[in-house]
């Protein structure tokens, strides 16, 4: 008895450089489609078309080529998407899981990836995929961590930390906080007005009668007290 020959997979290339001079010059995306072609080729994939995102960032998905290789998969023209490398794809773990949930998280569309080694036809390929993707969200909540901790050290030693909070000012190092006399005096006044039940329109009224006046050297005006307030929770 004769076998029946078995289908190959048709697949769609997607190839994606990130700025104009690599898509001008064209090695990245000649290296790309190489690989593509050649893991074709081993592996016996029928290549119905090569598309290309030149000059494209990751950050989106929203990318013409990729949408219309997406939209290939989902006509049935094409039953795998391949790319060289998955960072081709995205570079964001909140993404790449969004992909893997609307496009292949069924049997019928599988993701290929030459150099991650994955293939969603297979288990071990989607437990590289799902290593790959937690490695990735661990990457990101520990890089998160350490900013917290290292943002925390600097507000416990008097560093600054983003914008100088009102009434205080830069040491002569450039990194340490040291209080505004001038500054401190206004906020010291504020609040004793707020402690004698005067309304924010009064404490205007009040820190004018006092002489007070903005860094400028101006009158100071109700939304500027109240965004000082704010800034330094004065109730």
């Amino acid at each position: 008895m004769a076998r029946t020959p078995q289908t190959r997979t048709k697949t769609v290339g997607y190839l994606r450089v990130s700025t104009d001079k690599q898509a001008d010059h064209g090695v990245s995306l000649e290296a790309q489609q190489a690989k593509l072609t050649a893991y074709a080729a081993l592996y016996d994939l029928e290549l119905v078309d090569i598309i290309v995102d030149a000059g494209v960032s990751a950050k989106t998905l929203d990318r013409p080529g990729l949408q219309r290789a997406l939209g290939m998969l989902h006509k049935g023209q094409a039953n795998a998407l391949l790319v060289a490398k998955l960072d081709r794809l995205t570079r964001s773990v909140k993404d790449l899981g969004s992909l893997v949930e609307e496009h292949f998280s069924s049997d019928t569309i599988t993701l290929l990836s030459v150099a991650d080694s994955i293939d969603t036809r297979t288990a071990a390929g989607r437990l590289v995929l799902n290593v790959l993707g937690s490695v990735a969200q661990w990457e990101r909540e520990t890089i998160g961590e350490r900013t917290s901790e290292a943002l925390a050290h600097k507000k416990a030693h008097g560093q600054r930390i983003g914008e100088i909070a009102y009434g205080f000012t830069l040491a002569a190092d450039g990194k340490t906080l040291v209080e505004d006399t001038a500054e401190q005096a206004l906020l010291g006044a504020i609040r004793e007005a707020r402690q004698r039940g005067l309304s924010q329109r009064a404490v205007v009224a009040d820190l004018t009668r006092q002489g007070f006046t903005t860094r400028k050297g101006t009158a100071l005006s109700l939304m500027q007290v109240q965004r000082i307030m704010q800034q330094a929770r004065v109730a």
